[in-house]
């Protein structure tokens, strides 16, 4: 391990955020002084953001937390253009409207983890809408297009995986690097911001930002970013069978967001405590001695302070509860996510493959077959054998619920509306 003179650097590095960097030195006696001023851009693709976009948030707590200062900057005009990055094929265009309902959407979650204000090391929020829309066409290409090589731009990955699949890539995709580079000259300029942070795969985007600094005139600026989430197993971190872990809780519980942590693999606890906790790193390292079956209770550690963090200590303490009701005593706890019906389809019979696809825990009725030959579905706490099985109001515990479970750990509550 480097020994770093600035807090910041040592942080990361010692909790597993840092892939590359483009000049440690400097950065880290920028850092080291409090005056490294940096930035993450986040795209208003969704309604919300997602665990991946959690990574990033939490390298502008730790920067912060070192007494650094952070921006948030909202994609308003880059959101427009489309970040080709990991793509076979073009994004969808979003309207304003649409782009605009996702950024008041998202705007919120950043304060669960970053403190915004006037201070020295408050956190700002812009949007590059307020400078990418108003670029006049000619002139962009004059002070600003001159001083990209199509030839080095053909070499970045977001490009040259895309051509190499011979996949359409877009002239509006193409440009999506031009307009990330100069988000970084103009936060320069604006605020005094020399940093630009992200994911492993926007690595050639951040750089492009870098040169065009230099060449534009703007202080040294520099790139740091982390490594691409996988789990122990090589798997891309973040999805379920439900989809994307988001982070508003209208789009993914706070429970469902527990379970998520709860039953991640025994061999990324610790790994996961360190980037997606503020456990001090001491009470850390007594869960990474936990072996056998004492990792669950680490696992729970993990589940009820990644969920504090996000969606507060109430929140993750009834997530908690409500998980040791259900799983520990059998109980039917009335916080499990609960899926409506109408009243008459379950009167009417609703087929028992159906009703484990209609709850999100099987993605087809082929699936719940093999579930069910593998044991593997529970209706109130008993197996399901028969995969004619019918769903009727007589299956409505006392407190009127249907409750289907998945394995061990996944249980979903149908109720008649």
């Amino acid at each position: 391990m480097t020994a770093f003179k600035s807090d910041f650097l040592n942080i990361l590095q010692e909790r597993g955020f840092i892939h590359q960097c483009s000049d440690f030195d400097g950065l880290d006696a920028l850092a080291a002084k409090g005056e490294a001023i940096a930035y993450v851009g986040y795209d208003c693709t969704a309604p919300s953001l997602h665990i991946g976009n959690y990574l990033t948030m939490m390298m502008l707590h730790w920067l912060q937390e070192s007494g650094n200062k952070p921006i948030t900057l909202m994609g308003g005009g880059t959101t427009m253009v489309g970040d080709p990055s990991g793509k076979d094929e073009s994004r969808a265009i979003r309207t304003i409207a649409e782009i605009e309902a996702n950024k008041a959407s998202i705007r919120g979650v950043f304060a669960k983890v970053l403190r915004y204000g006037n201070g020295h090391s408050d956190a700002i929020m812009l949007d590059n809408a307020e400078w990418l829309t108003k670029l006049n066409w000619i002139e962009m290409l004059r002070d600003i297009g001159r001083h990209f090589s199509v030839n080095r731009m053909l070499t970045m990955d977001s490009v040259r995986l895309r051509l190499e699949r011979e996949q359409e890539m877009s002239f509006i995709e193409f440009n999506y690097m031009v307009c990330q580079a100069y988000d970084f000259v103009e936060l320069s300029r604006r605020t005094g911001c020399r940093l630009q942070m992200g994911g492993s795969d926007q690595w050639g985007n951040i750089v492009n930002g870098v040169d065009l600094g230099r060449r534009m005139g703007t202080p040294q600026l520099f790139a740091l970013t982390t490594p691409l989430l996988t789990t122990a197993s090589g798997a891309k971190m973040g999805k379920t069978a439900q989809g994307a872990v988001w982070l508003n809780a209208d789009q993914f519980s706070p429970y469902d967001f527990w379970q998520y942590w709860r039953n991640v693999e025994d061999a990324d606890v610790v790994k996961f405590l360190k980037l997606f906790t503020i456990m001090p790193m001491s009470e850390i390292a007594k869960l990474s001695a936990l072996q056998g079956g004492e990792i669950n209770e680490a696992k729970k550690i993990l589940a009820t302070e990644a969920t504090a963090l996000l969606h507060g200590r109430d929140a993750a303490n009834e997530a908690a509860e409500t998980a040791q009701k259900t799983f520990e005593q059998g109980a039917i706890a009335e916080n499990l996510p609960t899926v409506e019906i109408p009243r008459g389809e379950l009167e009417a019979g609703i087929g028992v493959l159906a009703a484990f696809v209609k709850a999100g825990l099987v993605a087809s009725n082929g699936e719940a077959r093999r579930q069910i030959k593998g044991g593997g579905l529970r209706v109130n706490d008993t197996a399901v054998t028969d995969e004619k099985m019918t769903l009727t109001p007589s299956s409505l515990t006392p407190e009127g619920v249907i409750k289907l479970s998945m394995g061990k750990k996944k249980h979903i509550l149908l109720k008649a509306a």
